[in-house]
């Protein structure tokens, strides 16, 4: 069934690539699955990512392009703390507010981003982890250490992400890719944008859109939670006096 499905969209690439003129690269791509439910027993997912690249006529020898993909998460804002040792005791020192910070961030290419552009058209296009942008309630600096920690914290969570081997040319001009999303991946809408390069240049970008949403009775407990605050706390509490008057009469002495 799955095999079908990359079949179908593979085709389908191909229909839209051969209705696009060939006046300049046009670039085309398609996501397997563009809704991903969690629900209790959620692990994580892998996206498949298949594109093509329809020449602009020009003869070549070989077109040896280049494939950046950035997959950013809802944004909220996050603090990051320092801790200190007072008097023999670890309390928060010190703390940065990081305004709207992707909460997952996955930079995927077929090589190296700095074999593909140089470091101003990185920099400028924000490719790769040390070139996005993470606003600071100071004016946070590259070699912040808040912002290292948070980038740091969210690698080992699997949240951010760069792979410079997840993008592979199945053709000169087709390509697939590879988006995982991990178990914790936070729910909201999720950019994809697909930019295209040539002996470092960008010769054109796309982007799409992924859904991430609780299901089952997870989703029921975050709604009521979120809109119904008051009542979920106290049903919260009642459930907490029950729970412990139970097991006071199961474990009970006599």
């Amino acid at each position: 069934m799955r095999a079908a499905g990359v079949v179908a969209l593979i085709c389908a690439l191909a229909m839209l690539a051969g209705e696009t003129p060939a006046a300049a690269e046009r670039l085309v791509f398609a996501v397997s699955n563009h809704r991903v439910q969690i629900n209790s027993s959620f692990t994580g997912a892998e996206l498949v990512l298949f594109g093509t690249v329809e020449p602009n006529g020009v003869a070549r020898e070989r077109p040896s392009y280049d494939i950046v993909v950035t997959v950013t998460g809802p944004r909220q804002d996050v603090v990051t703390r320092r801790k200190a040792r007072v008097v023999g005791i670890w309390v928060n020192a010190e703390s940065r507010t990081f305004t709207a910070a992707p909460t997952y961030l996955a930079v995927l290419s077929n090589r190296d981003l700095d074999l593909i552009a140089g470091p101003e058209t990185r920099r400028r296009l924000q490719l790769g982890l040390a070139n996005t942008v993470l606003s600071a309630s100071n004016g946070s600096v590259d070699d912040d250490p808040f912002r290292a920690a948070l980038v740091r914290l969210n690698v080992d969570h699997g949240l951010y992400r760069e792979d410079a081997k997840a993008v592979t040319f199945l053709t000169p001009n087709l390509f697939r890719g590879a988006i995982t999303l991990p178990a914790n991946s936070p729910v909201g809408t999720y950019q994809i944008e697909v930019r295209l390069f040539q002996e470092g240049q960008q010769l054109a970008s796309r982007e799409s859109f992924l859904e991430v949403v609780k299901v089952g009775f997870e989703s029921l407990v975050a709604t009521e939670a979120r809109e119904r605050g008051l009542l979920y706390g106290v049903a919260t509490v009642a459930l907490a006096i029950l729970t412990g008057w139970l097991a006071a009469i199961v474990f009970r002495r006599d």
